[in-house]
């Protein structure tokens, strides 16, 4: 069996939702002659720790675990500079120590591992120069670059730009790792127009491919899809908030919905269950007095995250418009998909994660700014919750191309493709 050195910084016991696109594909790449062997921080001072997540880890897989460098983990003073020095000074992210003091054991890994590919995954990008150290040092060794979201075309960069001199260089190390990797993959086709089409030069378009998050149906086969009818009206959400992606046009539609009687304030729960700001929730949810109706819950182990979405009546899916919005699945989309639950979405109804709930029939979709639509979306599904229809009827064929498995079979022939142009 051929042997893959699959680079992700973010790795179980490690949590939250970029997680889980590497841990998957180590899960399912046996399957189509892959050995994975996965080099990775270590887990000392994790921000965020599942270690339910391990479970998808199959018995025997090497994984070599480094030291984080990690200057912000540190408490107090020293926390607090790293921070600073993690933002504004190192490039192009605070994981970049880490790719320059490690980059040395990736290559000896590719040599006592016998590595026959290597797979680089982002965020953080400095996974991607470790890449390219080690394409420099290997140069007939396939390397394949995954970018979970766009460099320096991403919204959240593109809203808060960096100085001119971090963006020219920050762009330079992006094209320079588009123009020495094998393959490229993105995880939308937004994405991958967008990286073709802000570099023609590159010839970019015989080498680039999009694999899309998805859903692994083996999170599901323990918990009943089954459920008895709840006693509210129970709306959950899954995530955090921040940048563009904010709850301001779901929490105004509700407000607006309560205050002209249209649902009943004792039928209805919302269900926050993340990593929030819990000062600024609290504003909100003063501000369109939604306090009676809102639970927050922090971040839960994924098993318990998912029973909660299936005991849900819908589901509410939010992300913010903008530049380069379109190019986004938010990646709990696929996971929403897979309940059974009506997605209630408000979210660029021209973008790509519009798309997918339209071809897959899994929910309603209202605009960033349509408060309007927002409303009519709560209260249809409000409406038949309360006189026990259902209208609601998904497309299981549709759903099913999003099965972890088989984006693992897309990825293995990316690696396919990665060698063909290695040989030529």
């Amino acid at each position: 069996m051929k042997k893959v050195l699959m680079i992700a910084y973010s790795f179980p016991p490690a949590g939250g939702p970029g997680v889980q696109r590497t841990s998957k594909f180590v899960k399912y790449l046996r399957d189509f002659g892959w050995e994975p062997v996965v080099f990775t921080r270590d887990t000392e001072n994790m921000p965020l720790r599942d270690d339910s997540l391990l479970k998808d880890i199959p018995e025997g897989i090497a994984t070599i675990r480094v030291k984080s460098w990690d200057i912000s983990a540190h408490k107090g003073i020293r926390g607090l500079m790293g921070k600073v020095i993690s933002r504004k000074i190192l490039i192009p992210d605070s994981e970049r120590l880490w790719q320059i003091f490690e980059q040395k054991k990736a290559a000896e890994a590719v040599i006592n591992e016998k590595i026959d590919m290597i797979y680089t995954t982002s965020l953080p990008y400095s996974s991607h120069l470790m890449g390219l150290y080690l394409k420099k040092r290997f140069p007939s060794i396939p390397w394949v670059a995954d970018f979970r979201d766009e460099w320096t075309n991403n919204p959240y960069i593109l809203d808060n730009p960096y100085n001119p001199l971090r963006m020219r260089i920050e762009r330079k190390m992006e094209r320079n790792v588009l123009k020495a990797a094998d393959c490229l993959i993105t995880n939308t086709p937004v994405m991958l127009r967008n990286f073709i089409e802000k570099n023609p030069d590159l010839e970019l378009k015989d080498k680039f491919f999009a694999i899309s998050n998805g859903y692994d149906s083996d999170d599901f086969k323990h918990i009943a899809s089954e459920k008895q009818k709840n006693d509210k009206f129970t709306i959950t959400y899954t995530g955090s908030f921040y940048g563009r992606r904010k709850p301001d046009i779901f929490f105004e539609a509700l407000h607006q919905l309560l205050s002209e009687g249209k649902i009943d304030r004792k039928k209805l729960l919302v269900k926050l269950i993340g990593n929030f700001k819990q000062d600024h929730i609290k504003q909100l949810l003063d501000r369109y007095m939604l306090q009676e109706v809102v639970a927050v819950s922090p971040y839960m182990k994924h098993d318990e995250c998912i029973s909660n979405m299936i005991a849900s009546d819908c589901l509410l899916l939010i992300e913010g418009g903008g530049p380069g919005a379109e190019a986004f699945y938010t990646g709990k989309v696929f996971e929403y998909m897979t309940t059974g639950r009506p997605i209630i979405a408000i979210i660029p109804a021209k973008g790509a994660a519009a798309q997918v709930i339209r071809e897959t029939k899994t929910g309603y979709i209202s605009d960033v700014n349509d408060v309007q639509g927002a409303k009519d979306n709560i209260i249809k599904l409000y409406t038949a919750w309360l006189e026990n229809e259902n209208i609601f009827s998904p497309d299981f064929n549709a759903i099913r191309r999003f099965d972890r498995r088989a984006l693992t079979e897309e990825l293995s022939k990316v690696f396919e493709k990665a060698e063909s142009r290695v040989k030529r």
